[in-house]
């Protein structure tokens, strides 16, 4: 049984305004008069594209005190294949996607019969003929040295149709401490995150503070096919939704058939967070840690608990390996106090301040030497803006 969320206008909190669309399934939306003119002004000024989202209503026994019967619900994606693939979804995936791309070669060629090409498009995805094709591979250094994978024009617009409508779908359900890829997130909230818990788990660095720092093995060339698109298919109904997420995600793998997303997909990021979204909440609802925060694949706990942070350890390798067939990094499993230095996401962290990591800084200070004019004045900028976030007076003064 499918039960449609109901609107009141008192009731709307201004985060769900974004998931409504009232010209779709006007049925289905129990709103006045007057918030339809409100929605409508509010749909035109954010520009995002909107969504349905439906409650499944599960009804299983109760053993405990009292028997009967519980009922659970469940949040499902109500969008049609046919809204993803339309026209309009394609062409607003293509404003997204061309932006600081319009001088590339092939983005050009691709813009030169945009209408025909999107019209193509469209037409295979709309028969199911669409193929994805091959990547270009390239390595980058930054600082150290990583694969991409890049998609051709077609097949990004296609992942840029998919994440505008799924990114917004999928974010109310992550936990707040999730901090990659995610709009309004990012390092420098991730580390005020982290001096935040850090006052609180210390109660105001009266107690002395555990951090457990973790980080996951090889974690885009592990991502496993199979269960990925079982944690897909929880939320998605629609079949033709999961067969074009079947044909993006099969489109590449890492060591063998079945085992890795690139690098260089915007749906990777969207994939990657939903993957170990089901770590996230076996963490903060399993172990009930409450100090625990993640950015991409690496993740910490604190606690002044010790001994609670190494039984966690245990647990979460567990999961880790035979839910989502991943290893933790063994080089980089640390438990050590806040006093004596965290090193988390380019920063080392202490109970009063934070530093810049020692490389970071050195590589800052030697591409800065190597650099002349304009260029220069640009760098300084911007890692003038970089080393704000914290204790670096040294360091401003020498750049400066």
């Amino acid at each position: 049984m499918v039960i449609y969320l109901s609107v009141k206008e008192k009731r709307l909190p201004p985060s769900l305004r974004l998931f409504l669309l009232k010209s779709h399934r006007p049925s289905v939306l129990e709103c006045s008069d007057e918030f339809s003119a409100k929605f409508d002004n509010i749909e035109t000024k954010l520009d995002k594209p909107p969504l349905i989202f439906a409650t499944t209503a599960i009804i299983y026994p109760n053993f405990g005190q009292g028997g009967g019967l519980k009922r659970m619900t469940k949040t499902i994606f109500h969008l049609s294949y046919d809204h993803i693939i339309s026209v309009e979804n394609l062409l607003g995936a293509w404003r997204e996607f061309v932006r600081g791309k319009r001088h590339k070669p092939d983005v050009q060629a691709f813009a030169f019969r945009l209408m025909d090409n999107i019209l193509a498009l469209h037409r295979d995805l709309q028969a199911k003929t669409y193929r994805h094709g091959p990547y270009q591979h390239f390595r980058i250094h930054d600082p150290k040295s990583r694969d991409i994978h890049k998609a051709t024009v077609r097949d990004r617009l296609v992942h840029h149709a998919i994440h505008r409508v799924l990114y917004w779908f999928y974010h109310q359900m992550f936990i707040a401490d999730s901090f990659s890829c995610r709009l309004g997130k990012g390092t420098h909230k991730a580390i005020n995150r982290f001096r935040a818990f850090a006052y609180h788990a210390s109660q105001n660095h009266t107690k002395t503070l555990w951090v457990l720092k973790c980080d996951i093995l090889k974690f885009f060339a592990s991502i496993d096919h199979e269960i990925l698109l079982t944690i897909l298919r929880k939320r998605i109904p629609d079949e033709k939704i999961i067969w074009l997420l079947t044909e993006i995600v099969s489109s590449f793998y890492s060591t063998r058939p079945g085992v890795g997303l690139p690098l260089g997909n915007l749906t990777s990021q969207l994939l990657v967070n939903l993957y170990l979204n089901e770590f996230d909440q076996f963490v903060k609802h399993r172990l009930k840690v409450k100090h625990y925060l993640r950015y991409a694949d690496d993740f910490v706990l604190l606690s002044p608990d010790r001994g609670q942070l190494i039984e966690s350890l245990s647990y979460m390798g567990v999961f880790l390996h035979e839910q989502l067939r991943l290893v933790l990094h063994p080089d980089k499993v640390s438990l050590k106090t806040l006093a004596s230095g965290v090193d988390y996401l380019g920063w080392v962290h202490f109970p009063d301040h934070r530093v810049l990591r020692t490389a970071t800084r050195w590589r800052m200070l030697k591409n800065i030497k190597q650099q002349e004019g304009r260029e220069r004045e640009r760098s300084v900028a911007s890692y003038l803006g970089l080393i704000g976030h914290g204790n670096t007076y040294k360091l401003r003064s020498l750049i400066q």
